[in-house]
C-alpha cells in the first residue's frame, strides 16, 4: 500500500474520530494561528489555563491535518510505524464507545503549510476561541502561496469558523491580525505593546546574573537570564518575569494568555504566578547554558526573515562583558520562493550590524554571509558551511567565556545540532532542544 495512500487513509479516521470526540464532550476548543510565534503562544496559554481547569495542549507543533486530530485524541506520532496508528485508532475509539474523564479545555495549534489546509480544518473544527499571533511581509511556507496575502486569507478561515458568541484574541500591533476583527461577530479583545491594546505590555528588560563558575578570576561575570515586563488591563498592572526567555515574541505570546485568562474570570495575579512555570518550547529563543561560560539563545526550530530579525533583535539587545562576542550562526531560510535571495541579503545587512562573528549555514546561507561582509562585518569574522555538523564542530574550538550565540535556521538545516555541540550539559538535549525523535534523528 502506497504511504500517501495510508496517510489519507489514516487522517480520514483520527479526523472522524475527533469530530465525535468533540461533539460528545464538548471541550472548550482555544485555536491559535498567525505566522509567528504560533507554538510558544500556545504554550503561554496552556501554562496559565491549567493551573485552574483540566486543559490539554497539542504536542511539539501538532498543527496539521493529522496534527489536530492527535492532539484531540491525545496520541502520540506514529511516524511510520503501522502499530503506533492502530492503537491511535484505537485509543479514538476507546474515547467515542466509553465514558472517560476528558479535558474541559483544548489549546490547539492550527497552521498551514499550502493552501487549503486552514479551509478544510475548518469546515469541522468550531473554535470557542481564536487567537491569531502576528502575520509578515514574507512568511515561512509562502513559497507554496500566491501571495502573502493569499497565507492571511487561508488564516481567516479559522476565524470565520469562530462561534458567533465566542472571543477572537488579535495582536493590535500587527495592522493584518487587528483588521481580522471586522470578520467576526463574536467579542474581540486585543493585546499588544502599542497605545489602544486591551492587554498592554510596558517596560520590557532583561535581567542578569553573576556567573562566577566559569570564571577563573572568580570575580565573575555577567550573563543574560531573562526578561521583566508589565501587563496593565482596565486600570490594573502586575509584573511579570520569564526566566530563560528572551525576545518580545514571547511577551506578546503571554498577553494572548492574559487575554484569554481576564475574559475568563481568572485573576492576573493568578496569571503571573502560573506563568512561573512557563518555559518556551525547544528551538524558540530558549537560553541554554553552552560550553566555556558561553549562553546559547536556541532559536533552532524554524526560520523566517521576520522572526530571524527578531531574533537579531534580541541578540543586538543583550549586553556582552568585555572580549566577549556576540556569535550570529544562521542557517538557509526555506520555502521563501521569489523572495529568497532578497530576504537573505536583508538578514545579512542586519546581522552585520547586530553579531561580532556569522557563521552561515547552507546553500542560501552563503546570500547571507555575502551580503553581511558587503555591509562592513570584517572578513575573518566571517564562516560558512554547507551543514550544521560542521558548523557546531568549528564553534566548538572559537567559543569563550561570555560569548552570546544566536542559532536560527529552517527545519531542514537541522540547525539544532550546532546547540547540541555546543551545550554545556549535552545529556539534556532531550528535554531541550527540538527534533529529538529517532525518527529526526536518523534523517
Amino acid at each position: 500500500m502506497p504511504q500517501s495512500f495510508f496517510k489519507k487513509i489514516i487522517i480520514f479516521i483520527l479526523t472522524l474520530e475527533a469530530r465525535l470526540v468533540l461533539r460528545k464532550y464538548r471541550p472548550i476548543i482555544v485555536a491559535v494561528t498567525g505566522s509567528v510565534g504560533k507554538t510558544s503562544t500556545k504554550d503561554a496559554i496552556y501554562s496559565i489555563l491549567a493551573k485552574q481547569f483540566y486543559t490539554r495542549k497539542s504536542e511539539k507543533s501538532f498543527n496539521s491535518d493529522i496534527g489536530i486530530p492527535l492532539a484531540i485524541l491525545g496520541c502520540p506520532n506514529g511516524w511510520y510505524d503501522y502499530r503506533i496508528w492502530l492503537s491511535n485508532i484505537a485509543e479514538g475509539a476507546r474515547l467515542i464507545c466509553t465514558k472517560n474523564h476528558y479535558p474541559k479545555w483544548l489549546v490547539l495549534e492550527v497552521g498551514a503549510d499550502r493552501p487549503g489546509d486552514i479551509k478544510k480544518v475548518a469546515e469541522w473544527l468550531s473554535p470557542d476561541i481564536v487567537v491569531v499571533t502576528r502575520f509578515a511581509d514574507v512568511p515561512v511556507h509562502v513559497e507554496f502561496f500566491s501571495s502573502p496575502e493569499e497565507l492571511v486569507r487561508e488564516k481567516t478561515y479559522l476565524v470565520e469558523a469562530l462561534k458567533p458568541d465566542g472571543l477572537l484574541v488579535l495582536n493590535h500591533d500587527d495592522k493584518q491580525s487587528a483588521a481580522l476583527k471586522e470578520k467576526t461577530r463574536a467579542r474581540v479583545i486585543t493585546f499588544g505593546f502599542e497605545e489602544g491594546a486591551r492587554i498592554r505590555a510596558s517596560n520590557e528588560e532583561i535581567f542578569y546574573k553573576i556567573n562566577k563558575e566559569e570564571d577563573a578570576s572568580g570575580a565573575g561575570f555577567e550573563v543574560p537570564e531573562g526578561i521583566t515586563f508589565k501587563v496593565s488591563y482596565v486600570g490594573s498592572t502586575v509584573p511579570v518575569k520569564l526566566t530563560g526567555a528572551f525576545g518580545t515574541q514571547h511577551i506578546y505570546a503571554v498577553l494572548a494568555g492574559f487575554a484569554i485568562g481576564v475574559v475568563y474570570g481568572i485573576n492576573m495575579v493568578a496569571i503571573t504566578e502560573a506563568l512561573v512555570e512557563f518555559v518556551p518550547p525547544p528551538g524558540r529563543l530558549r537560553r541554554i547554558d553552552g560550553q566555556n561560560g558561553s549562553i546559547i539563545l536556541d532559536d533552532s526550530y524554524n526560520a523566517s526573515p521576520v522572526a530571524t530579525e527578531a531574533a537579531l533583535g534580541t541578540l543586538a539587545s543583550l549586553r556582552k562583558n568585555g572580549q566577549a562576542k556576540k556569535i550570529a550562526v544562521l542557517g538557509d531560510m526555506l520555502e521563501l520562493g521569489k523572495y529568497s535571495t532578497k530576504e537573505h541579503a536583508r538578514i545579512g545587512e542586519q546581522a552585520a550590524k547586530t553579531a561580532d562573528m556569522l557563521v552561515a549555514v547552507g546553500v542560501r546561507a552563503k546570500m547571507i554571509a555575502e551580503s553581511a561582509l558587503s555591509s562592513g562585518i570584517p572578513a575573518h569574522m566571517v564562516h560558512v558551511f554547507e551543514d550544521s555538523r560542521e558548523a557546531g564542530e568549528f564553534l566548538k574550538k572559537v567559543v569563550g567565556q561570555g560569548d552570546i550565540i544566536l542559532v536560527k535556521g529552517s527545519q531542514s538545516m537541522r540547525m539544532e545540532q550546532v546547540v547540541l555541540s555546543l551545550m554545556k550539559y549535552p545529556e539534556e538535549a532531550p528535554l531541550l532542544l527540538a527534533r529529538q525523535e529517532t525518527v529526526w534523528k536518523e534523517k
